[in-house]
């Protein structure tokens, strides 16, 4: 199984990282200073899971030289999806086939607009991994998930085959039947903890600790539940409750990804996050005033990080 990961942040490097040093025969589409880097010198990983520096690497910034691939990993932020979808078509072998794993409920469907429905499958993760540096990827903790599934649900040889190679990797992969209702569970957790964080420019520890932060956090939560199930999605009734025990399992100093590239005055997921529980609730009319004044609190910084060129 030939494996491409798109883009080498904390997520596409550390999990391609592990798949290339599991034997797997994995390629890195990369650019800019990262590309560079990995050229020269490899790509370095930091993990409780063991720490390791691969050289050479495959790395390209043209999908064509990667090509064919059995799986494309597609690890870029969530506002990149939409406009390189298309690009990455070269990449699919004959029976290849893509597999999103950022945070958000619109990656998988932004991928089949420009790459079919049939080509594209479900998945997202669950680690504390960032780019420490070019080339170098940081990984804290022991949680490390990839979850994968058929759209909108079910499960399929590709995508046994898919976890197979992962969790020989020492990656906790599943396969979940119901990846949609896992996804939006993801989004429960991911999309309140994140926008809440960043608005409170503070550590999961504070945020958990101090009654006002927690009951924002939980009222968040609360929000993209109650949209979850206006759209549909079928999520068991104790689902903030578990996201709330996810956050509190977290080590102290954790931050969200969403926050990190706030916080460093880069461009982030926002409007992938809470851009979206507030559009898709407009839509729908559901009352979501929580995330609307998230909305409001952190546009003008996003709008700042994309004024300073950080594209």
């Amino acid at each position: 199984m030939r494996i491409v990961v798109v883009g080498v942040g904390g997520v596409g490097g550390l999990v391609g990282g592990l798949l290339a040093k599991s034997g797997a025969d994995v390629a890195f589409l990369a650019r800019g200073e990262q590309l560079r880097a990995m050229r020269e010198h490899g790509l370095r990983i930091e993990s409780a899971r063991g720490s390791f520096t691969l050289q050479p690497v495959e790395v390209s910034d043209d999908p064509s030289q990667l090509a064919p691939a059995d799986v494309v990993l597609v690890a870029v932020k969530a506002w990149q999806v939409a406009e390189l979808a298309k690009s990455l078509e070269p990449l699919r072998g004959p029976n290849g086939f893509f597999v999103p794993l950022q945070n958000g409920v619109e990656a998988a469907p932004a991928l089949a607009r420009s790459l079919g429905a049939e080509h594209v499958a479900g998945g997202f993760c669950a680690m504390l991994a960032w780019k420490a540096g070019p080339g170098v990827i940081k990984h804290e903790g022991d949680n490390l998930r990839v979850v994968v599934g058929e759209r909108p649900s079910g499960t399929s040889e590709r995508l046994v085959r898919l976890v197979a190679q992962l969790r020989a990797a020492n990656i906790d992969a599943e396969l979940e039947s119901s990846i949609e209702a896992a996804l939006w569970e993801k989004f429960v957790f991911i999309a309140a903890f994140g926008a809440v964080a960043a608005a409170c420019r503070a550590p999961v520890s504070v945020v958990r600790a101090l009654p006002e932060t927690r009951a924002l956090l939980t009222a968040a939560m609360e929000e993209v539940a109650l949209l979850a199930r206006q759209s549909g999605v079928d999520l068991d009734e104790d689902v903030v409750e578990r996201a709330l025990a996810h956050v509190d399992g977290l080590v102290p100093h954790a931050t969200a990804s969403m926050q990190r590239d706030i916080q460093g005055g880069r461009r982030s997921e926002l409007q992938d996050q809470t851009g979206a529980v507030v559009r898709l609730a407009k839509e729908l009319g559901v009352p979501v005033p929580v995330h609307e004044f998230l909305w409001a609190t952190l546009l003008p910084q996003e709008l700042a990080a994309r004024d300073g060129g950080d594209h």
